[in-house]
């Protein structure tokens, strides 16, 4: 029987977290989710188990509440751009799960980049 698409997911999002883990050790990771409605990003220390800054299309201050498109990732890139430098943190590594790296996911890490943060 054929795998379900949310099992390619999963194994898709396993096999991107632990080659990061390898090559990466020792940086903040910086986790994105989409949804069909919203788009949201964490930077996570995965030594302590702490999130270190996060944000998402659901803020009200980011004026993008019930969008979901490439404007509204490039927002949030650049939001969470701004919570790291305020967080002390300059560089990390992009953790983009089971998600293609096209269109929504790339918007936000290119302006995550334009924003100062190193990935």
């Amino acid at each position: 029987m054929a795998n379900s698409k949310r099992t390619l997911f999963l194994k898709r999002r396993l096999r991107v977290r632990n080659k990061l883990r390898k090559v990466n050790a020792g940086r903040p990771r910086l986790s994105v989710h989409r949804s069909n409605k919203n788009i949201s990003v964490q930077l996570i220390d995965d030594v302590r188990g702490v999130t270190l800054a996060s944000a998402s299309s659901l803020e009200k201050d980011l004026g993008i509440v019930g969008k979901n498109n490439v404007e509204v990732a490039s927002k949030v890139g650049a939001a969470i751009a701004e919570r790291a430098k305020k967080a002390g943190v300059e560089e990390a590594y992009f953790d983009r799960g089971g998600f293609l790296f096209h269109g929504k996911v790339k918007a936000l890490a290119d302006a995550a980049r334009e924003g100062g943060l190193k990935i």
